[in-house]
């Protein structure tokens, strides 16, 4: 495996590559912010520059600021989509070319709440949405070009930012933690949160030989928390 990392966080991305490098794997690590218009296209020439070619871009950046409409302010809309879906558009963009010699793959990780937006998240979904959008135009362009696309919506995935969700509920309702936990899982409707390797193996089987028919598809996994079709 020989890739490109980027994260705004120096520290945590360090700690990513060197779990990457002692699997056996090859990375270079640039600290960034994919809202800086410039990063973009520097992953992608030191991408071409190490490795000679580029093969698979994973749109993975972005956290939106939750909350009811009339408490979001216009930067937080701005910034919501400045990270999470012009980081992509410039990404893709830089790397089409490239992906299109070497006949590779875009997977954009969006997010179930694209397909149902909530009250409390009305920046995230209108986001994932706009990145589910991209998606299907580009998996048409990518048909001539012979460049693969589709997207992932999570779930409920165990992430960190999750992990604090939940201790904010067990804090706001007064329950213990894997309480807290339960209650958010029933309210779901599902049986569990999801592992962040679950989405890994699924981009990697996108990806592969055996995903290469997956075109424009949008993808939940989520447990069965979207009940629409």
């Amino acid at each position: 495996m020989r890739v490109v990392i980027t994260a705004r966080d120096a520290v945590l991305l360090g700690k990513v590559a060197e779990e990457i490098r002692g699997s056996g794997g090859t990375v270079l690590e640039l600290a960034g912010d994919l809202r800086e218009q410039n990063l973009a296209a520097e992953l992608v020439a030191r991408a071409v520059d190490a490795f000679g070619r580029l093969d698979v871009v994973v749109n993975n950046a972005g956290a939106t600021k939750r909350g009811l409409f009339q408490e979001l302010s216009e930067a937080d809309w701005q910034d919501g989509f400045a990270l999470k879906f012009f980081g992509a558009v410039r990404l893709i963009r830089a790397a089409w070319p490239h992906l299109k010699t070497s006949q590779g793959s875009v997977v954009s990780i969006a997010g179930i709440g694209g397909r149902t937006p909530g009250a409390e998240f009305t920046i995230g979904g209108s986001v994932n949405a706009a990145l589910l959008s991209l998606t299907k135009a580009l998996a048409d362009q990518g048909v001539a070009d012979g460049i693969q696309v589709n997207a992932i919506n999570p779930g409920r995935i165990k992430t960190e930012r999750l992990i604090k969700r939940v201790g904010a509920l067990a804090a706001e309702r007064g329950l213990a933690t894997a309480e807290a936990e339960r209650e958010m899982i029933s309210a779901a409707g599902v049986t569990r949160f999801g592992e962040p390797e679950e989405i890994a193996h699924l981009v990697a089987y996108l990806v592969s030989p055996q995903g290469r028919f997956f075109q424009g598809s949008l993808i939940d996994i989520d447990g069965g928390e979207t009940k629409s079709f």
